[in-house]
């Protein structure tokens, strides 16, 4: 997991020979807006004029956090557990869109407090039984920061090697909004006040003590002195987070586009992008939800969202929402006639 340099974006050249062929389509130009503009980012990742549909596929990271011990959530920390036994049996929300859209959907167990060796329809790629608990020591030691990110890279592989071109990364973590804003802060400078957000539904209250356990978390973060945001993400983060942004590094080297979901991939690609530079140019942001400072990671991250319906659920359910929009993108791009085919004037 070393830096590399900065890694090419899509294919220029590609996505120049796309955009000709928009303005030759019959319609206004640029009158579908971003389906247009989306058509022909996919073309430059896939290095066709005329790109291939979509083949989605999606892995969920699930661990526990030991933060969660502090009161940050309106959930207790054995819901982790209880919601990949939901994913194992089809139940959840993700589940019902992987389904809808024919995208593959595996659950990677990188950290959850519970013995799920016996559960069928998981990865088990289990680091250690969750995170440390932030507000008093570093969440991950080096080794488990390192062999989380593995994971997130072997779950990108496979899904390459099955022939996926688009993919989406979810997590599942009880108290994971906390380490991730934790981790945006840390990132970007922002203030607690700006970046943390009510989760799974705190009220006043509750949303005024995380913000606080997380003020105190960045203190005590940096008498360490972390110098990179492999060190913030090891003060910080959670096995899930590390995961994703292996995940998201892995794609971006193989030249495979991720669709990003919300705030807590939003904090995984902002590590991943100060670690490999240049990984942001194949992800595309699907939704801004409503959990405070995701728009501000957005804009670091120079991403625009597709959709704004108030979502804050996770799970990658937000990312696996626009999967219509962006198969109706190419379909669009691919199949109208041109001036020239259909006899039109211009």
């Amino acid at each position: 997991m070393q830096s590399t340099a900065p890694l090419m974006p899509p294919d220029a050249l590609t996505h120049a020979a796309a955009l000709a062929r928009q303005q030759q389509l019959t319609k206004p130009p640029g009158s579908l807006g971003r389906l247009e503009t989306v058509a022909c980012w996919l073309a430059a990742c896939q290095q066709r004029a005329q790109p291939e549909p979509l083949r989605p596929a999606i892995s969920i990271f699930a661990a526990d956090h030991g933060i969660a011990a502090e009161g940050v959530s309106a959930y207790p920390a054995s819901v982790t557990a209880a919601m990949v036994y939901n994913f194992a049996q089809g139940g959840a929300a993700i589940n019902v869109l992987a389904r809808q859209h024919q995208a593959r959907l595996e659950v990677v167990d990188v950290g959850v407090n519970a013995d799920l060796q016996g559960l069928a329809g998981i990865v088990h790629d289990k680091v250690a039984p969750g995170s440390a608990n932030l507000l008093h020591q570093p969440a991950l030691t080096s080794s488990q920061r390192d062999a989380a990110w593995a994971a997130g890279e072997r779950a990108a592989e496979r899904h390459i090697a099955q022939g996926a071109n688009l993919l989406i990364a979810g997590e599942m973590g009880i108290a994971n909004t906390t380490a991730a804003a934790c981790l945006i802060c840390a990132l970007s400078g922002l203030a607690p006040e700006q970046v943390v957000g009510r989760g799974t539904g705190l009220d006043d209250a509750g949303l005024l003590h995380k913000q606080t356990v997380v003020t105190h978390a960045l203190q005590r973060a940096q008498t360490h002195q972390p110098a990179t945001a492999l060190d913030w993400l090891a003060q910080l983060g959670g096995l899930e987070i590390a995961a994703i942004a292996g995940f998201l590094a892995g794609a971006a080297r193989q030249g495979v586009p991720v669709v990003l979901d919300g705030f807590i991939v939003s904090a995984a690609a902002l590590v991943c992008e100060a670690q490999q530079a240049g990984s942001r140019h194949w992800w595309l942001a699907s939704h801004q939800s409503q959990e405070t400072g995701h728009a501000l990671v957005l804009q670091q991250l120079g991403l625009t969202p597709l959709l704004d319906w108030q979502l804050r659920l996770g799970e990658g359910s937000g990312a696996a929402l626009v999967l219509p929009l962006l198969q109706a993108a190419i379909a669009l791009h691919n199949q109208m006639a041109t001036f020239a085919e259909a006899g039109i004037p211009t």
